[in-house]
């Protein structure tokens, strides 16, 4: 999909991204082959992407997109020779009607269930969120290639594997049954964690942020949240986001070097976002038996509320934390119950509590293990130990910025200056 310039050019890529799940659902719903229906739905958003700026946005935009999709799988069904005569008449003349609850044609919303299909078991992370951003974002291949640094044709390959699995898994265009709904929900907030992880502290490349990948990720989250308004987990994760993403604009400083949290002109925070994260989570807690991802939101939260760092409650983070533990326990959450636990209780007992994840394989050689580390030792004074420690984390980190962030910390402790890294 293209972007337009001028704010109706943006207006319509915006209305573009949020009908393509629409109408790629309703495609698959009524004639499987999700590989060919997600086909014929990018060629009809190009269509519009060429056609609406100068044109004007029709009556019925989804019904728009619908027409022109289900065009295109009718001539490509007929160009294929071997099965022309047989699919070709039944795709013509054999379309199923709409059924009582869809109104008019295209008007159900297949969302959701598109989400499930996309987050399907039998694919990998990495597949997930790539079929995730490809057909449910409506993000072009080449698009979500550069979000991730890797080849055109690399995440072509992704994708078109993705389909694949999901054919040969057997995997039919339904919602999962109520067994199994739990589970897969939790895979698709997963992914759009991932998807919002991946452009809040991007893992490798130059820049720190993506922000066309956090926006997605929100935009998505929130579309959930508009289908699932009674899960409290759903809620939690838009304001886990919501809260993260207001500090972006005050996360880097000059020269692109990543700013902590505690060291960050919170002035430039967004107060809108922060707004309406908290009421999403506080209502959610309200209701809703806390759940991982409601945790995190919560402690987020608490960070926005204090006006200076010295204001951090961070007795009230730590029994956060320790709660997330308890149900979702993870070394990401060890990492940073220890950083607030030394907050609390002073950097040895953070430290202490870091001793085990030297065991822990799914830590092994992870610059954040020694960063936290690093920043412990730096608090309780054993500045020798917390140089080498922060020069360790800057040697197997792939994000630049952190590298260099890392890099001038060891610097500033060492007594020189950061040789123009900053």
């Amino acid at each position: 999909m293209s972007t337009f310039p001028g704010p109706d050019g943006a207006a319509v890529e915006d209305l573009l991204r949020t009908l393509a799940p629409q109408v790629l659902g309703t495609l698959v719903r009524r004639h499987g082959a999700f590989d060919a229906c997600e086909d014929a739905v990018q060629e009809a958003l190009l269509a519009a992407a060429v056609q609406w700026p100068g044109d004007g946005v029709p009556e019925n935009p989804r019904g728009w997109l619908l027409t022109v999709a289900s065009r295109r799988l009718t001539d490509q069904w007929r160009s294929e020779r071997a099965r022309r005569d047989r699919e070709a008449a039944v795709f013509a003349e054999e379309v199923p009607e709409p059924g009582p609850d869809e109104g008019r044609p295209g008007e159900r919303d297949d969302t959701l269930t598109l989400l499930f299909l996309c987050c399907h078991p039998a694919l990998s992370p990495s597949s997930q969120v790539a079929l995730t951003l490809r057909a449910v974002g409506g993000l072009t291949t080449a698009q979500i290639a550069r979000a991730f640094l890797v080849p055109e044709a690399t995440m072509a390959q992704r994708v078109s594997r993705a389909k694949q699995k999901i054919k040969s898994a057997g995997a039919r265009f339904v919602p999962p049954p109520p067994d199994e709904r739990d589970e897969r929900l939790r895979a698709v907030l997963h992914v759009l964690y991932l998807i919002f992880n991946e452009g809040y502290t991007a893992s490798s490349g130059p820049d720190l942020q993506r922000g066309d990948l956090t926006a997605e990720a929100i935009r998505l989250t929130r579309a959930l949240h508009d289908l699932l308004p009674d899960d409290g987990e759903v809620a939690g994760l838009l304001a886990l986001m919501l809260l993260t993403e207001a500090r972006r604009a005050a996360r880097t400083g000059g020269g692109g070097l990543l700013v902590p949290l505690t060291e960050q002109d919170r002035t430039l925070w967004n107060a809108a976002a922060i707004e309406e994260g908290t009421a999403l989570v506080t209502d959610a807690l309200t209701w809703s038996p806390p759940g991982p991802y409601q945790l995190q939101a919560a402690i987020a939260a608490v960070h926005a509320e204090a006006a200076r760092p010295e204001d951090t409650d961070w007795p009230q983070i730590l029994a956060l934390y320790r709660l997330l533990a308890r149900l979702s326990p993870n070394p990401m959450v060890t990492l940073n119950e220890a950083v607030a636990l030394a907050m609390v209780d002073g950097p040895a007992a953070g430290l202490d509590l870091l001793r085990p994840l030297d065991g822990d394989a799914r830590m092994s050689g992870h610059h954040r293990l020694a960063a936290v580390r690093a920043h412990l030792l730096e608090m309780a004074g054993d500045l020798p130990a917390a140089r080498d420690a922060y020069r360790a984390a800057a040697r197997t980190t792939t994000s630049l910025p952190e590298q260099r962030y890392l890099e001038s910390r060891a610097a500033r402790l060492n007594g020189g200056d950061d040789d123009g890294k900053s």
